[in-house]
């Protein structure tokens, strides 16, 4: 790692799956961005190799242009309190989206990297909303003035007006999506679960291994290659989420939803009514794969 560097003016901290790696790639040559990865995870995973080590991350950023992360793994009490030691004015990007959606996104991710075996509704069950890192925490942290709430669906709406609000909140002229060769497509989305739970879990080992010693020009040329995506997919493609599931899990996230309505004075009503095709769900594992 270069000597030297400096530490972030904004963080996205998630929650996961709405739409934080393609923030990343639009803002990628507008502000400056850790090199070769989106996520450090310095203030979770990596806070014992120290805060010299995180500057070094943003050795190369230019010190005309604001320099920020986007590692949704900080949306947790923890992160917030190392980043309040050392980034006490440091702005704050949160970005929500419908819980049954966001929920079944980060499902099909644990299915993709071999963490689960368990159907979408169980798989929930047994990891239940880390209220840790609630948006009002981060309010009373940071100050209402420093903390921008993000809604996946205006996104959905209105790519550019979600854009220029991130641009305003972070210090930049606000910039044409057209510019950005991923400003009009999803991001890191996926169609099905691996082919083989032991090929995906042996590259999961794999890929990790190679993040922990910073080997990330492997990774990406591993990634640009075609090999994550050989050994990560190759399934039965997404069903639909069944409508019964859909209508429990609604009511069972029904208080999230109106704690956070209430707290930000948004309407999200349509997040507690069935939504149609929510994302597909996914298929059993194959007969024979092994935990």
């Amino acid at each position: 790692m270069t000597a030297g560097g400096r530490l972030p003016d904004f963080l996205g901290v998630g929650p996961p799956r709405a739409a934080t790696s393609w923030l990343d790639a639009v803002l990628r040559g507008h502000v400056g961005l850790p090199r070769e990865i989106k996520e450090v995870d310095f203030f979770v995973e990596n806070y014992a190799r120290g805060i010299e080590w995180y500057k070094g991350y943003f050795s190369e950023c230019d010190p005309a242009r604001p320099a920020g992360e986007i590692c949704p793994s900080y949306y947790s009490a923890i992160a917030r309190e190392r980043i309040a030691l050392h980034l006490p004015h440091c702005r704050i990007i949160c970005t929500f989206r419908d819980p049954v959606e966001r929920r079944y996104s980060f499902y099909k991710l644990a299915l993709r990297n071999a963490w689960t075996r368990d159907d979408f509704e169980t798989w929930v069950m047994k990891n239940p909303a880390n209220n840790d890192g609630g948006l009002k925490a981060w309010f009373d942290t940071f100050g209402r003035d420093n903390v921008l709430v993000l809604i996946h669906d205006d996104l959905e709406a209105d790519a550019q007006g979600y854009l220029d609000r991130v641009c305003r909140f972070i210090g930049i002229a606000p910039f044409p999506l057209a510019d950005s060769p991923v400003g009009d497509r999803r991001v890191n989305t996926f169609r099905a679960p691996p082919r083989n739970q032991r090929l995906a879990r042996r590259a999961r080992k794999l890929r990790d291994w190679l993040k922990a010693r910073e080997a990330y020009r492997a990774m990406n040329l591993l990634g640009r290659a075609g090999v994550w995506r050989y050994c990560f997919e190759g399934g039965a493609e997404f069903t639909a989420l069944d409508p019964a599931v859909e209508a429990r899990l609604r009511e069972r996230f029904r208080p999230e939803v109106e704690a956070l309505a209430a707290l930000i004075g948004r309407d999200l009503s349509a997040w507690t009514r069935p939504r149609g095709a929510v994302e597909p769900s996914a298929p059993p594992p194959p007969a024979g794969a092994r935990g």
